[in-house]
């Protein structure tokens, strides 16, 4: 892939400069002032003197008055009067250092155009200096305070040396990386060149600086940083809150200089986000998503816990709210603390429901604006290519999956910009700044899925690996600055994570790995079928080619397949496409698992995954969605593909027989939207809130059955009723046995189990003395208070065993059957440590 940035076109200057005439003075300079009645007149003086030095040539002076309400341009209109090469230029009103200069500039003849403070903090002896750089070819040479060599004769208060130097650092970060003072008031300028970036400047302010730099980066003009001698002089017109107010300009710049076109792609991809999620936009808190099992209860029951964890200033790495009294690591069950603590003042307002489904539409097209802005920064500038292949990384097959239950898999965001990142590291112009960034990037995706990136990181191996055996030139140049990066990323994200990280690996309630059985990998024949929300699909033949409807990680589809494997063949001559292509191959033949069969065959072959399905981290990888990683890699061929199709000489015919061919093989995999259902109604008992009546301050809920990972509404219940109790069991990955191995659901307890069996067989056991004292043993580890029986099948069978385990009969309250353990044993329920 290339790492030379797409620049897009250069903004058009408006109004037209002024060219330089045969005539031309050699030097312009421009002082804008500002009730500057007290320096204005030393400083024209020094100016004069120096420029009429020998070998200095031809000059002109502008004073541009911008609205002085004291005699500063009277000083100006009598240093005019006395000297034709000194001009007034007189503002009605104060219109600000940015209008000024424009002013200035643009009534400028000079072939060098100078532009100085009126303090002179920077002596107009180093235009010397200045000279030289232009002299040496750049285009412009900027006077700096930062760089090593300049001299400070005099500070700032040392709180405004220090504001404006954390502002200044801001600004570069923001706007012109590289350049360590943007601020200094003294720059030479190439005059037309100078002309040309202040006729299409637009600010008003001091970010006027920043904003003609970022003309000539645009530009492609040199720009030279220069050190200088500076001295802070009394009576200064900046203050530590312009720098703020710089930064306001900047954004506000920014945000004008978007295109209505890229706005245009972005509310698409939003639309197609809503689209995807209409039936549960509809009423969120009562639709359900069928396909995800019980990972929408969990999900909104993870958004409500980290909420409540927010709110009450408490550990959102732990709770006991499930699976009480041992609780759930929470680090270690991807509540995604990025965006769950973020959109908690969504959750208190709106619930959960509404929180989730901000998050997952959101950061659906979120995901693919951000694969956009990586593919026409990096790929190809044509609009129309890079909206068609972002559309397929964020919205392919997998993703539509997981969009049904998985927002760690579908919000995606970080992972363009971390890729960007790496492929500046390996310009190597910037290491630091980058690896830092790096490192903050990749931090925050930690808190929002550590497996996507995961998998991001073998995809960008895979890619780095393949396009550095066809192009070994640029990976022996590449090489040492991504390890430097790498490095000092490490170095910033490791303090950073490091406690969560612990938390999660070694705290309470961590485990080892998470088992997911021989069969997580995918069918040869998935790659070549569709997906059951595709457009060309159907549950019959995707249901059984799959885990689950939330796990279909290939499903690309034959077209798609032919498609890409003309491109290759086509495009064969570019690097990026072969690398391009090994990415899709590697990523394919691994996520196919330890061992695959052959399709239509008895023939079983070691899969790749088998070298590192053991290896830390991997252990716990679901090895299908590995393919994954083929979305995107995919989504850049088919830009490139479209780019070059509609952007070189083809006749007509040939282009849109190419068009109606991309359109072919995507026209089958369009996603329809997500299925959802009216959801299962909270009883009454717990909506009401008539369990509180019932329920110790130190006494648990007890659904029947025990909650587990198949059966989770209780956790519905819980964020109905504002986490209000606690139950045991529930819906989450924890240890189990002496090896902590990883399951999903708590481990399992006699009674629990009972209850499990009784619920799926619809048999009642027979009870026994040794049933009944287990049951008093569980229920006494879970102080449970309160057992809740809310109809469901086989609901005689559970409420016979559950009347026989604790020697008592049900009581039908509320919709539900409830059996309070410590009613009429007042004395028991305060040893119990209830009310």
């Amino acid at each position: 892939m290339s790492t030379e940035p797409n620049t897009g076109q250069t903004p058009t200057p408006s109004p037209t400069p002024t060219p330089t005439p045969p005539s031309a003075p050699e030097l312009t300079v421009v002082v804008p002032a500002y009730n500057e009645e007290r320096r204005l007149a030393p400083t024209l003086a020094a100016i004069k003197a120096h420029l009429d030095g020998p070998d200095q040539g031809e000059w002109e002076l502008i004073v541009v008055d911008d609205g002085s309400t004291d005699r500063t341009a009277e000083i100006a209109a009598e240093a005019s009067a006395a000297d034709p090469r000194v001009h007034l230029i007189r503002g009605d009103r104060n219109r600000g250092k940015g209008h000024a200069l424009r002013q200035g500039v643009l009534a400028s003849y000079g072939r060098r155009v100078l532009i100085t403070d009126a303090d002179l903090a920077a002596p107009i002896e180093e235009l010397d200096h200045l000279d030289k750089a232009l002299a040496d070819g750049h285009t412009a040479a900027i006077g700096s305070r930062a760089r090593p060599g300049a001299t400070i004769g005099a500070h700032q208060h040392r709180l405004r040396e220090f504001l404006g130097r954390t502002g200044n650092f801001l600004i570069r970060s923001v706007a012109v990386p590289g350049i360590r003072d943007t601020q200094c008031g003294f720059k030479l300028f190439d005059g037309d060149r100078a002309r040309e970036a202040f006729a299409a400047s637009r600010l008003r302010g001091w970010g006027i600086d920043v904003e003609i730099l970022q003309y000539f980066r645009r530009a492609g003009w040199p720009v030279a940083e220069v050190p200088v001698r500076w001295s802070h002089q009394e009576g200064s017109k900046v203050r530590p809150l312009d720098y703020v107010r710089v930064l306001a300009e900047l954004t506000a710049l920014k945000a004008r200089a978007i295109r209505r076109a890229d706005v245009l792609v972005a509310l698409l991809f939003l639309a197609l986000s809503v689209t995807l999620y209409a039936q549960r936009w509809i009423s969120p808190a009562s639709r359900y998503f069928p396909d995800s099992m019980q990972d929408q209860n969990q999900w909104e029951w993870f958004f409500a816990v980290t909420a409540d964890n927010v709110r009450h200033l408490d550990n959102p790495l732990f709770t006991t709210l499930q699976n009480f009294p041992d609780g759930v690591n929470l680090m270690a069950n991807t509540v995604m603390l990025g965006l769950s603590v973020p959109l908690a003042p969504v959750t208190w307002l709106l619930g959960p429901a509404v929180a989730l489904n901000v998050a997952m539409t959101g950061g659906l097209a979120a995901t693919a604006v951000a694969w956009y802005w990586l593919i026409r920064r990096r790929l190809t500038a044509h609009r129309g290519a890079a909206a068609v292949g972002a559309a397929l990384a964020a919205f392919a097959p997998p993703m539509v999956s997981h969009a049904n239950a998985h927002p760690n898999f579908i919000v995606l965001f970080m992972i363009p910009l971390i890729i960007d990142r790496a492929l500046r590291l390996c310009e190597g112009t910037r290491v630091v700044r980058d690896g830092v960034v790096l490192g903050l990037l990749a931090t925050y995706q930690i808190f929002l899925g550590e497996e996507p990136l995961l998998l991001a990181a073998l995809g960008m191996l895979l890619f780095a690996l393949a396009y550095a055996a066809v192009r070994r030139d640029v990976a022996r140049e590449a090489w040492r600055p991504l390890a430097r990066g790498i490095g000092i990323a490490l170095a910033v994200a490791l303090p950073l994570v490091a406690y969560p990280l612990h938390w999660q690996f070694f705290g309470p309630q961590s485990y080892q790995s998470v088992l997911h059985g021989d069969h997580a990998g995918n069918s040869p024949l998935a790659f070549l079928s569709f997906a059951e929300r595709s457009l060309a699909g159907a549950a019959e033949t995707s249901d059984p080619l799959a885990l689950n409807r939330t796990e279909q990680n290939a499903f690309y589809g034959w077209p798609l397949t032919a498609l890409a494997f003309a491109i290759v063949v086509r495009l064969w001559e570019r690097a990026v496409v072969k690398a391009l292509a090994c990415t899709v191959l590697g990523a394919a033949l691994l996520s196919l698992g330890p061992k695959f069969r052959v399709p239509l065959t008895d023939i079983v072959l070691p899969g790749p995954w088998a070298l590192i399905r053991h290896r830390p981290l991997f252990e716990s990888v679901i090895e299908g969605r590995v393919a994954m990683v083929c979305a995107p890699a995919l989504g850049m061929l088919l830009a490139l593909a479209l780019a070059r199709l509609l952007t070189r000489d083809k006749a007509p015919a040939g282009r849109y027989a190419g068009v109606a061919a991309v359109a072919l093989a995507l026209l089958p995999i369009v996603p329809v939207p997500l299925d959802a259902v009216d959801r299962a109604e909270v009883p009454p008992f717990i909506a009401r809130g008539t369990w509180r009546a019932y329920l110790g301050p130190h006494e648990t809920l007890v659904p029947i059955p025990v909650p587990d990972a198949a059966h989770a509404e209780a956790l519905h219940w819980q964020t109905v009723a504002d986490l209000g109790f606690r139950f045991p069991g529930g819906y989450f990955n924890g240890p189990w046995g002496p090896d902590r191995v990883g399951i999903y659901g708590p481990s399992p307890r006699n009674t629990s189990t009972l209850l499990r069996q009784v619920s799926d067989s619809g048999q009642v056991p027979k009870v026994t003395r040794a049933w009944r004292e287990a049951a008093r043993e569980d229920l006494e580890f879970w102080k449970a208070g309160l057992l809740v029986l809310p109809p469901q099948p086989n609901e005689a069978a559970l409420r016979t065993t559950v009347d026989a385990l604790v020697g008592q009969r049900a009581r039908w309250v509320d919709g539900v059957w409830v059996w309070d353990l410590y009613e009429g044993r007042g004395d028991d329920r305060v040893a119990h440590g209830g009310s």
